[in-house]
């Protein structure tokens, strides 16, 4: 992820001589990997590639988006926002039409980051979201 990935941090204290010395460090994690979550969990459909054209791509109902080509769709910006979203789930609850499953469930446990997602506002967000649609962002071409 892209420099607004926020680490742990740990309090370490030492008593020496009657003073207590208090120090703050980073520690490290592991970082999720956005490819590993796109194989496990888009791949089949969405295809290695992103282009819609995986495995169960035709056996769907409807076609997967071509993952490719976000950016070129939106004015040459990838929206971060909505990418997040329709990943988690939330913009299309109300679209019976999807066929694409809500992965926000997947994801709600587990550590969060704060990102910003274009209008310059960290926002705590769930690091495999995050992860995940900045792996989709890497798929876009021109």
């Amino acid at each position: 992820m892209r420099g607004n990935r926020t680490v742990g941090a740990a309090v370490l204290a030492l008593a020496v001589g009657g003073l207590v010395l208090v120090a703050c460090t980073e520690v490290a994690q592991t970082p999720v990997s956005g490819k590993k979550l796109y194989e496990d969990y888009c791949q089949t459909c969405h295809g290695a590639g992103g282009r819609g054209d995986g495995p169960l791509a035709n056996d769907l109902t409807k076609r997967p988006a071509d993952l490719t080509r976000i950016a070129a769709r939106n004015g040459g910006e990838f929206p971060m926002a909505r990418v997040m979203s329709t990943i988690d789930g939330y913009t299309r609850r109300d679209d019976l039409n999807s066929i694409m499953p809500e992965l926000g469930g997947l994801f709600a446990d587990g550590p969060m980051v704060r990102v910003d997602t274009g209008d310059g506002i960290l926002t705590p967000a769930p690091e495999s979201l995050v992860a995940l649609a900045d792996y989709v962002k890497s798929l876009q071409e021109p």
